[in-house]
């Protein structure tokens, strides 16, 4: 009986390993072969060059990864700064029952097609729009306002939009683990609120910070949609850069971009584990754990 207890343990911790194995892991190995594949004509055989990557480093693409980088980074600074606060008030200012309602909530954008949300965001944000209308109306402005669609602001706007929510959640999630008697010390002893939140508050939820940062990059660096309808055709990021030589069928060229930016994704995540530890994430959630 104990035999197949441990069998029947082993098969659960298998099966989402296998599925990684299959789902995650293969695909990347297949992408990162292609990048150092051949381009024959419009098709690809088996061979071994790193021209791509030459192509890649080398041309104006190089200038594009330094844009997504620049863009990725501003995004997700700008993200925490909204997230941060959202999460610390979640945590520590509500009752339990009323943060899951209003974390709740906060998914159901997401229940909304992708694209149509952005270009319902492109509608808000165009000359004729309400955004316009009512800057119009309020006597901010005279005229619509041009740059408030196809340019840095739209694509910011919908970046931010789009990620920020996923930040939330570990934010929440590394604050709401906090022990609070180590922040009611802090001020039984009479440290100003603000020292307490900077000295006690802040260092223990960074592995959070982190964690949302990451999403937050990942997913702004790798984003291919939002540059296209809020930025207009010539704006380019990494993400509509991959496709568009993936349109012209230089897959070669497609795989070794994608594999680079999969690089910088995956120093990201070793970072975060070397740094910090899973409990100090998790927080409460998984003392029962360990």
């Amino acid at each position: 009986m104990h035999a197949q207890s441990n069998a029947l343990r082993y098969a659960l911790l298998a099966t989402p390993l296998v599925f990684v194995a299959i789902f995650l892991l293969g695909p990347l190995m297949v992408t990162l072969a292609w990048s150092v594949w051949e381009l024959d004509g419009f098709s690809v055989r088996p061979g071994f060059t790193l021209e791509h990557y030459r192509e890649f480093f080398t041309g104006v693409r190089l200038f594009v990864l330094e844009r997504s980088l620049v863009v990725a980074v501003a995004v997700t600074g700008l993200s925490l700064a909204i997230a941060y606060p959202i999460a610390y008030f979640l945590a520590m200012r509500v009752r339990p029952e009323v943060s899951r309602v209003v974390l709740l909530l906060f998914t159901v954008p997401f229940l909304v097609n992708y694209v149509i949300r952005n270009f319902a965001l492109a509608y808000l944000l165009s000359r004729t729009g309400p955004v316009n209308q009512a800057l119009i109306g309020l006597g901010v402005v005279e005229q619509a306002v041009d740059w408030l669609l196809f340019s840095h602001f739209s694509v910011f706007t919908g970046l931010i939009a789009s990620y920020m929510p996923f930040m939330i959640y570990p934010l929440w999630l590394a604050l709401a683990g906090i022990d609070r008697h180590l922040i009611e010390a802090s001020w039984m002893l009479g440290a100003d609120p603000r020292i307490t939140f900077l000295r006690v508050t802040l260092p223990l939820s960074m592995p959070g910070v982190f964690a949302a940062a990451i999403f937050g990059f990942v997913g702004s660096f790798g984003e291919s949609a939002v540059p296209i309808i809020l930025g207009g055709v010539g704006y380019q990021l990494m993400g509509n850069t991959i496709t568009s030589s993936m349109d012209v069928l230089n897959y070669p060229l497609a795989a070794a971009m994608s594999s680079v930016v999969v690089g910088l994704m995956l120093m990201l995540l070793i970072a975060w584990y070397a740094v910090f530890d899973i409990r100090s994430f998790l927080g409460k959630i998984a003392l029962w754990r360990y």
